[in-house]
């Protein structure tokens, strides 16, 4: 038997009852109940058995690092689509902090009074709240769990504490979070991948499956996360063929991407357009350019096209449209050498010109790092 005093308080426990300076490094849940309050329980342990991509292992010892040379709290926001590799991130980095001896307390729920909780946590521990956007969301406008949590970030707290913050959508983070980097001092913005990682990642799980080129292919078109790759990567591997597996798969056609369209011509010329498009419609659509000095003329010549007809070309770089799969018209108005000189003069510049083909680029999310290359 074991008796543990607290205060005027005697609570008995069996033999199993160890008593403890500090938590051990090691993966604890934040649980609670209403006639029980708060209390740590031990977590399954974090494991990363595949291979890591990009660069995530240098954030990582750049988090540890920094985390070491602070004086205070370090926080570190994780934002991205799902299935982009957040959760990855957290897990490696977990691991290796409870190898350097930091346990890690995982926060998956909300109740009044959890900020206090964790800050009497009086010893360096790693606190991960995954999807924090969601989990404290909070119905009241009086009352909003995330602002209850900006004094624990603040770093005014018992112990120094690495703060880790998983969310999907950086518009359901309060204001007070995001560009605060005395709150959160870093934050890692994490986009899809590119065409070479598809290509990687497939090859690592499959070798030389000629289906690859199948999936960059649609990979052009559409965002596919690291989840929707795994999903592929075990149908391609019973044999599958990738026009069955993108069948059956929880992969849906649900909203048209925006691209830039860059149509070159034989001369060397180029113009650039972007649009919202449907890049498997079998029916003909069409694009608007503008032409040089042709100021306020959007529409100065368009594109008619059938989005289904591109072909995937590694050498031009994506989505291609080659001369004959495309047609093209000038505004009337530039025709029209009475209605204005100048736009007459464009025309004459441009209607003899001839295609080459047309490269499709899907436009990737804006940066939220500012930068200073030029």
């Amino acid at each position: 038997m074991r008796a543990v005093n607290t205060g005027n308080t005697y609570n008995i426990y069996n033999d199993s009852v160890k008593l403890y300076d500090q938590l051990p490094a090691q993966c604890y849940e934040v649980c609670f109940h209403e006639q029980r309050g708060f209390w740590l329980e031990k977590y399954a342990n974090i494991e990363v058995n595949e291979k890591i991509y990009g660069v995530h292992q240098a954030k990582v010892d750049k988090v540890l690092s920094a985390f070491k040379r602070f004086d205070r709290n370090l926080g570190v926001i994780l934002s991205g689509d799902k299935g982009i590799g957040k959760s990855l991130f957290s897990k490696l980095l977990a691991q290796r902090a409870i190898e350097q001896g930091l346990p890690l307390i995982i926060v998956n729920i909300y109740s009044p009074g959890i900020a206090d909780y964790i800050n009497s946590l009086n010893q360096e521990i790693m606190v991960l709240f995954d999807e924090f956007d969601k989990i404290f969301a909070g119905n009241d406008k009086n009352h909003t769990p995330q602002a209850e949590m900006l004094t624990l970030f603040d770093g005014i707290s018992m112990g120094k504490k690495l703060f880790v913050v998983t969310c999907n959508s950086l518009r359901n983070l309060n204001d007070y979070l995001v560009n605060r980097p005395g709150r959160f001092h870093y934050h890692f913005s994490f986009n899809y991948p590119t065409e070479a990682d598809i290509r990687e990642y497939l090859t690592d799980k499959l070798g030389n499956n000629s289906e690859i080129d199948k999936v960059v292919n649609f990979a052009t078109k559409i965002n596919l996360n690291y989840d929707c790759l795994r999903a592929i990567a075990f149908e391609l591997s019973d044999g599958s063929s990738f026009e069955d597996a993108i069948a059956d798969l929880n992969i849906l056609h649900i909203e048209n991407q925006v691209y830039y369209f860059n149509l070159y011509f034989t001369d060397g010329s180029k113009l650039t357009t972007t649009c919202r498009e449907d890049m498997f419609e079998t029916e003909e659509s069409y694009l608007e350019f503008e032409l040089p000095g042709a100021e306020n003329w959007d529409d100065g010549l368009t594109i008619y096209y059938i989005p289904m007809m591109n072909k995937y070309d590694y050498n031009r770089g994506g989505m291609i449209f080659d001369a004959q799969d495309l047609r093209f018209e000038i505004n009337k108005h530039f025709q029209n050498k009475d209605y204005d000189a100048r736009l007459y003069a464009i025309y004459n510049e441009w209607k003899d010109k001839k295609i080459d083909f047309m490269q499709v680029i899907r436009k990737s999310k804006d940066s939220l790092h500012y930068s200073l290359a030029y």
